[in-house]
């Protein structure tokens, strides 16, 4: 094992997903980063933003790829994470930094793309973060998003997954809401033409109010996006072929409107 190898298996999530014990885990998230590397290769020599960057593991992977970023930065919501990552897997050309500090002028139209991968699932209030992202894109600038599937049969599948994962205690599934049995027939059966059931919020006093998967749309978020973007891919995954309906994770590929 190489030593960025060693230190992406340290992070927090890549202990619990990447490298999990279960080889279903391993495998769904090992393949959703690939497709996840493939649609970045666009990026390469570019400046990217991974918004919500969590343990660092894909930007690293990213970063010694083939398709390597001019400069990657991640942002995360915790100083003691961006501190830990910064120790672990910091550069010269890979830094991270605390969201809040995107706030400040200088980042604003700095980076030709922006990553955010499984975060806005959880994000009670989208339409600011949005807004962001807006800010911080330079005038050609992309945004590459990807969020869970939680509707349809993919729930069907990732609900009973998810409940055997946690009671063998695999994974990372703590605080998952329960279903009805008639919410559970409305997330499946939903066009995702309305919000289907009413979303759990939950307050962590570090990071503040957050949902976690229950009744997430993927559906609604993508005619959200279309209001300040211009969508211009859509890609399942943990197989790229598969569609959104029948995936577990779907990507958005998409540009700032002008």
């Amino acid at each position: 094992m190489t030593a960025l190898s060693k230190a992406i298996t340290d992070g927090h999530f890549a202990e619990k997903q990447l490298a999990s014990k279960s080889r279903l885990i391993n495998w769904s998230h090992r393949s959703r980063f690939e497709v996840g590397l493939r649609l970045a290769r666009e990026f390469a020599g570019r400046r990217v933003l991974d918004y919500g960057s969590g343990d660092g593991s894909f930007l690293a992977m990213l970063m010694n790829s083939s398709a390597a970023p001019a400069l990657a930065v991640g942002a995360e919501l915790d100083d003691s994470v961006v501190a830990e990552c910064r120790a672990r897997l910091g550069t010269s050309k890979l830094d991270f930094i605390a969201i809040n500090d995107l706030q400040t002028s200088p980042h604003d139209a700095t980076f030709d793309a922006v990553i955010c991968m499984e975060v806005l699932e959880h994000v009670v209030n989208v339409l600011p973060v949005l807004d962001r992202f807006t800010r911080l894109l330079s005038t050609s600038g992309k945004l590459l998003i990807s969020v869970p599937v939680e509707t349809g049969l993919p729930l069907l599948v990732k609900q009973p997954m998810r409940r055997i994962a946690g009671w063998r205690g695999i994974g990372d599934y703590p605080g998952q809401s329960p279903y009805t049995i008639g919410e559970f027939a409305t997330s499946i059966l939903t066009t995702g033409k309305r919000q289907h059931v009413v979303r759990p919020v939950h307050v962590n006093p570090e990071v503040g109010a957050f949902h976690d998967h229950k009744g997430f749309n993927w559906m609604l978020l993508k005619r959200t996006l279309q209001k300040q973007f211009n969508i211009e891919r859509v890609v399942g995954s943990p197989l790229a072929w598969m569609t959104p309906h029948l995936a577990s994770q779907v990507w958005f590929v998409a540009k700032k409107k002008q």
